[in-house]
């Protein structure tokens, strides 16, 4: 891979779910930390904050975080928002690619006008204090993820990766490949085919049968 901005636009341009079909060992976080925005798609390398129903750290968070990066948050069980439309406009103002919070944030309605990828487990009204200045740069846990400073955070409705760029780099060619022949499939049966005939579904199923290894795969 030439350089890390291509990296992150070929990400991009490809869904969670071919990446995870092209590298079935890639790290997931906890579905239950989704897109609030349906249609988002984030990309970007994690700036890692620790906040535990305090919404300090994030404030300043946001002045330290290089442009394009992905404010990734630890609340490590706490229940209050510690992010809302503030840091949202602030966060889009200064280039950041998103926010995910193994957490919860608020403020829906002016979520929605802004438009940042946010992720979180969900919104609640509550916020918290601002009494503590977190921690910043050190690995956290998002999710049931490991997740260091500089990995680098995927994702779209289906939910989202984080892992190192080269472990990601590794499985893009074979994520682009399954989305061109995904389209390719689309195209087929738009024209007519059925999906069987597109697939060596019946020899699978002979070799399994037969007791083979076998691997479905594609025929366009």
């Amino acid at each position: 891979m030439s350089s890390m901005n291509e990296l992150i636009e070929r990400l991009r341009a490809v869904q969670v779910s071919s990446l995870c079909d092209a590298d079935k060992t890639l790290p997931v976080v906890d579905p239950q930390v989704r897109a609030m925005l349906p249609g988002s798609t984030v990309v970007g390398p994690a700036f890692t904050v620790v906040a535990h129903d305090d919404h300090l750290p994030l404030l300043v968070a946001l002045r330290a975080a290089e442009p394009g990066s992905v404010l990734v948050v630890a609340t490590d069980g706490h229940r209050r928002a510690v992010s809302g439309e503030l840091f949202a406009t602030e966060a889009h103002r200064r280039g950041l690619a998103g926010i995910v919070i193994d957490g919860y944030c608020r403020d829906m309605r002016g979520l929605r006008t802004i438009g940042l990828p946010v992720y979180a487990r969900g919104a609640t009204p509550m916020s918290g204090s601002t009494r503590d200045p977190g921690t910043f740069g050190k690995p956290v846990l998002i999710g049931g993820v490991e997740v260091a400073a500089g990995d680098l955070v995927v994702g779209d409705d289906d939910g989202l990766v984080i892992a190192p760029p080269d472990r990601l780099a590794a499985a893009l060619p074979g994520a682009e490949e399954i989305e061109r022949a995904e389209r390719a499939l689309l195209d087929g049966m738009a024209g007519g085919r059925s999906l069987h005939e597109m697939t060596t579904v019946d020899e699978h199923l002979r070799a399994l049968a037969a007791g083979e290894n076998s691997v479905l795969g594609f025929t366009v």
